[in-house]
C-alpha cells in the first residue's frame, strides 16, 4: 500500500493535474509554473500532511517500517519528524491557493526531500520501504530543483 500512495503522490496525480490543467488552459498555461504548482501540492503538500498526521498519530509505523528501529524512545523523535512534515506539507498544499508560495514550497520541500533522500542513500542497509522512500525523495528533489531553476530562468 505503501509503494501504491507513494507512486501515486510522487508521479501519477502530479502528471494527470498537470495534463488536465495545460489541456483546459489549451496549453496557455506557464508550464514551470504549473509544473511546480501540482508537484508542490501532491508531493510536498498531500504526501507530507499525510506523513505527518501519521507520524503524530502513529510514530512506531515510521520508526519501525521505514528505519527499522523497534526502540520506543525514538518515538517522540519520530513525533516530531510529525510536526514537520505536517508544517511544510501545509504550506504546499496551501500553495495551491497562493501562487506566491509555490516557489518558497518548492524550495523548501525539495531541500527536505534531497537532505532525506541523500541521508538514505549513504545507510549501507535500507529495507524496501526505506529504499522507496530514497528513490521518491531523490526524485522529488530533482524535480522540483529543475523546476526551480526553469521558474527562475524564466523570470530573468
Amino acid at each position: 500500500m505503501y509503494f501504491v500512495i507513494v507512486i501515486l503522490l510522487m508521479g501519477a496525480l502530479p502528471a494527470v493535474s498537470i495534463l488536465v490543467e495545460f489541456v483546459g488552459l489549451h496549453g496557455g498555461a506557464d508550464l514551470p509554473l504549473l509544473i511546480a504548482k501540482w508537484f508542490v501540492f501532491w508531493s510536498v503538500g498531500v504526501r507530507l500532511l499525510l506523513a505527518g498526521l501519521r507520524q503524530i498519530a502513529n510514530p512506531a509505523f515510521t520508526a519501525e517500517t521505514i528505519f527499522d528501529i523497534k526502540e520506543g524512545a525514538a518515538l517522540p523523535i519520530v513525533r516530531e519528524l510529525g510536526f514537520a512534515n505536517l508544517s511544510i506539507g501545509l504550506l504546499g498544499a496551501l500553495a495551491l491557493f497562493v501562487n506566491a508560495w509555490i516557489a518558497p514550497a518548492a524550495l523548501v520541500g525539495g531541500l527536505f526531500y534531497g537532505l532525506a533522500g541523500a541521508q538514505h542513500a549513504l545507510k549501507r542497509e535500507r529495507n524496501g520501504a526505506e529504499t522507496v522512500a530514497m528513490v521518491s525523495d531523490l526524485f522529488i528533489f530533482l524535480v522540483l530543483a529543475g523546476d526551480l531553476a526553469a521558474l527562475m530562468l524564466h523570470r530573468a
